[in-house]
């Protein structure tokens, strides 16, 4: 494999400056890690979403630090080079700014993660000075809060009317006063995505937020087409590996069933002389 350069946040930061787009996409597992390397994927998100495409949760919210800390480990080992994120899930860092420092830290010493994105707002800016105080590098995630599904009454995009999208777009500028080094938008207009990219010099990642972000993020499933049922209306496909994979495994198990697979040809065989050599001793044991 061609060793790539390494993407820092000076990398993204840069990125913006130019004028220079953004990729970044989500992963749970060390083989597409590998595959993402290869690419020009600028930055892996190890998301909470892992809960729902992975384990088959409705919401993000059973998903815990272990868990994303386990698997953010392996993408690491795949995507070496990528500007890796890691997702804290919920109340990991909601109780209080200790908490939160420490389990950022599982991710940033554990993982080898890059930074660490929280689900926030205003209310939450002190534990965001907080983890930055402790050299915690924190992206802050704003508008559609996910672990907040229930406070937000379902998956509802954020910032439609003119006071909540005020509050949006003071909730950046507090959280960027308070040390956050990057911002993640998801579900808003992209009225309110343009006025907050064109207001800060940190790199604004969207997620169903519009062209005007600095970037991108999707859900590696939606993406890929990997998952059953339709996509978010946000999402390009890009592959219907849904297809795929299930002609791929209906293939195989025709195959074993008509005893196509496997053949002599798929396994070891023993030297000659020593299958002669089994089958006299078989013999001489009756």
């Amino acid at each position: 494999m061609t060793s790539r350069s390494r993407i820092t946040l000076q990398t993204l930061v840069a990125r913006k400056r130019e004028r220079r787009k953004i990729p970044v996409v989500t992963c749970y597992d060390y083989a597409t890690a590998c595959l993402l390397e290869q690419s020009e994927m600028d930055a892996v998100l190890v998301g909470d979403t892992y809960g729902e495409v992975c384990l088959g949760h409705s919401t993000t919210l059973p998903v815990t630090v272990d868990h994303l800390v386990t698997i953010t480990t392996a993408v690491r080992h795949g995507a070496p080079s990528k500007f890796l994120i890691g997702d804290m899930p919920y109340l990991s860092y909601q109780v209080c700014s200790e908490e939160a420092i420490h389990n950022a830290g599982e991710f940033m010493a554990r993982a080898g993660c890059d930074c660490v994105k929280v689900e926030v707002d205003r209310r939450l800016a002190d534990t965001v000075a907080a983890m930055s105080r402790a050299t915690i590098p924190v992206m802050a995630h704003l508008g559609l809060k996910p672990q907040s599904v229930h406070q937000h009454g379902g998956y509802k995009c954020q910032g439609k009317t003119a006071q909540d999208a005020l509050t949006i777009i003071e909730d950046a500028k507090i959280l960027e006063e308070a040390g956050a080094v990057a911002l993640l938008l998801e579900a808003v207009p992209h009225e309110v995505a343009r006025i907050i990219t064109e207001r800060t010099a940190l790199p604004v990642i969207g997620c169903a937020a519009g062209p005007h972000c600095d970037g991108a993020v999707v859900v590696l499933h939606d993406m890929l087409g990997y998952s059953a049922g339709h996509p978010p209306r946000s999402i390009k496909r890009y592959a219907e590996l849904h297809r795929v994979l299930l002609d791929a495994f209906q293939a195989y198990a025709d195959d074993v069933v008509a005893e196509r697979f496997p053949e002599e040809a798929h396994s070891a065989t023993m030297p000659k002389h020593e299958y002669e050599r089994l089958a006299t001793l078989l013999a001489k044991r009756g």
